[in-house]
């Protein structure tokens, strides 16, 4: 199978190039994607001499880009996304130009050379959970709170109705937060690994009590896999890690994981639309496809530092370089 992956210069993609390139040896990937802030190529420097991988460097807005590469491709592994929620409300123009627009213009393309499409999204699009309340599954109705997550249920949407009204082959997956090796260091736990081993303050929106479940990225990598080669066609897949905690839980374990004491916490005001709670139920593509989580949260927290830590020059890289170039050029400051 030869695979067209957006955004596989970045945390999720790049996880999951790897896993096609070490697991299906018989595959090619195709990688798609724009090298904005959160896009590195180092993520996938040992493939970069392999005949079965091949680099673009390309907007999934553009479709003289995007038309000839889905031509030659047997399927599209949809990542390419803005993801950062505070980006999002900073910002909301730049999330529905890439996640809603070049979904569309990835669909066009699809349906124009009539390929199998995955699409992969994230649980925010179902809004929040309260404490007691059942964790999302497929039928959850949406309930976008943010820019971020609006953008995400829309390019859903478009992704189901392309399938209803065209009968393109596509799949979705809803997944819960990711985590592991190759994450910007922007987002929450790499933020904290790197601020702690930089002796920073560790900022904590609100109280802290916040409640996410936790998918160490290689679970998420192989879900998405049994998906595209034995998911149901015009079927949605929530993926969860069956790991909920509370955003200070992880904090405190981090610090622990890595020596410093509880001084280094900084509560700081909340975000704005903050969803408390998080949860998925993984119910189905378990009965269906066979697949659960594997690795649990505290291993997989422990392999997540040990990664960090080995890879100190990747992440410095990525905060001081053109992570900081771009944030520089979007909002006006470092």
């Amino acid at each position: 199978m030869k695979i067209l992956v957006t955004g596989g210069a970045g945390f999720i993609g790049s996880n999951f190039i790897h896993h096609i390139l070490e697991g299906h040896p018989e595959d090619e990937v195709i990688n798609l994607d724009a090298l904005t802030y959160a896009g590195n190529l180092e993520n996938l420097s040992i493939w970069k001499d392999d005949p079965r991988y091949r680099f673009v460097k390309g907007d999934i807005a553009d479709a003289s880009i995007v038309d000839p590469l889905i031509a030659e491709a047997d399927a599209v592994v949809h990542f390419a996304a803005e993801s950062h929620v505070d980006r999002s409300i900073m910002d909301p123009g730049i999330f529905l130009e890439t996640n809603v627009r070049g979904t569309y213009v990835l669909l066009e393309a699809a349906r124009k050379h009539g390929k199998r499409f995955h699409h992969v999204s994230t649980d925010e699009v179902f809004g929040a959970l309260k404490p007691d309340d059942a964790p999302f599954d497929e039928k959850t109705p949406y309930d976008p709170r943010s820019p971020y997550s609006a953008s995400k249920a829309s390019s859903d949407h478009l992704v189901r109705a392309y399938h209803e009204t065209y009968g393109l082959p596509i799949t979705i997956s809803n997944c819960s937060n990711n985590y592991g090796p190759y994450a910007c260091p922007e987002k929450f736990i790499p933020l904290i690994i790197t601020n702690i081993s930089e002796k920073k303050r560790i900022p904590v929106y609100g109280d802290g009590k916040q409640v996410r479940d936790w998918l160490y990225v290689e679970d998420h990598c192989r879900a998405i896999d049994m998906i595209i080669r034995k998911g149901r066609i015009g079927e949605t897949y929530c993926i969860g890690g069956d790991s909920e905690r509370t955003n200070i839980w992880i904090v405190k374990k981090l610090l622990e994981l890595l020596g410093r004491d509880e001084s280094a916490i900084e509560y700081v005001k909340d975000r704005a639309g903050h969803d408390r709670r998080y949860a998925i139920n993984y119910g189905k593509i378990e009965h269906e496809l066979g697949w659960r989580p594997t690795v649990s949260l505290e291993e997989g927290l422990r392999k997540t530092v040990s990664w960090y830590q080995a890879n100190e020059d990747w992440w410095k890289n990525m905060k001081s370089g053109a992570y900081q170039e771009y944030y520089a050029k979007q909002y006006g400051k470092k």
